[in-house]
């Protein structure tokens, strides 16, 4: 292991394309220590790490150390995360829609958790990406989608209206959401808005209170206190704080997820 930090991202097989967005990994022999406020995605992850758990800040305010086979559901409050010692890490971020047939269970279970996900799975599993991948190729023959979920997803990332129901099919949306996405569609929805923000300001090395606002009124805000409430309930910051503290992790995977062309070929 070199001494420098290292991120990747690794584009899935097109088999497993319809539930897993992409695998990442990342390495960082000496990490500084620092606290890692970690922007929602809209997608939960399946993480395996080989070096040292991260802590997590949990609501009583005490610190506690993650699993080493973590599946970390969708966020809808702050996460804030440090490191303990060396980190190798490999991660599966599925699609918004996608972890249902691996998890077994509805997501609404796993939101704003990190669930020890050990017993799922198979013993003697190499931590490596493609046996990782292997696993999940044959573990996904068995996983479906529901269509109404999944056309209900790509509007939202889209940032397009969704079809017209009636009461009772909203209704039924909102159950299949809680099943298969662990939010409803408007939570959903302004967790990808806030993620453009960061798509927006990726290249901003540290933005000024108007490179922000530019970044989100081009993600789909109206004003400034529209986003900043969003960065209050989303990171528990504001989105200068979140410029000037975040290093390592929290920064790569805000700076470098979902940028089409980042990946490579598994």
């Amino acid at each position: 292991m070199s001494g420098e930090d290292r991120y990747e991202e690794i584009e899935p097989p097109e088999a497993l394309k319809p539930f897993v967005r992409v695998i990442w990994t990342y390495v960082a022999p000496a990490p500084s220590g620092a606290v890692q406020r970690i922007a929602p995605d809209g997608c939960p992850e399946l993480v395996f790490e080989s070096g040292e758990p991260y802590e997590e800040l949990c609501p009583d305010g005490a610190w506690r150390t993650q699993p080493n086979i973590v599946f970390a559901g969708q966020l809808t409050r702050p996460l804030a995360l440090r490191p303990t010692g060396p980190v190798d890490l490999i991660a599966v971020r599925f699609q918004p829609d996608g972890a249902r047939g691996f998890l077994g269970r509805p997501l609404a279970e796993a939101t704003d958790r990190a669930l020890d996900a050990s017993d799922l799975i198979p013993a003697g599993l190499t931590w490596d990406v493609p046996s990782i991948l292997d696993w999940l190729q044959t573990a996904a023959r068995a996983w479906t989608l529901d269509p109404v979920v999944r056309a209900e997803v790509e509007a939202a990332a889209a940032a397009e209206p969704g079809a017209a129901r009636n009461s009772a099919e909203r209704r039924a949306l909102q159950r299949a959401f809680h099943d298969r996405v662990g939010v409803p569609p408007q939570t959903l929805r302004s967790v990808f808005r806030f993620r453009r923000v960061f798509n927006n300001a990726a290249q901003v090395a540290d933005p000024e209170a108007g490179a922000w606002l530019r970044a989100g009124l081009d993600a789909g805000y109206f004003d400034q206190p529209q986003m900043a409430r969003d960065f209050r309930r989303f990171l528990g910051c504001t989105a200068t704080e979140w410029a000037r503290e975040q290093v390592e992790l929290a920064r790569l995977m805000a700076s470098q997820s979902y940028k089409p062309g980042d990946t490579v070929p598994a």
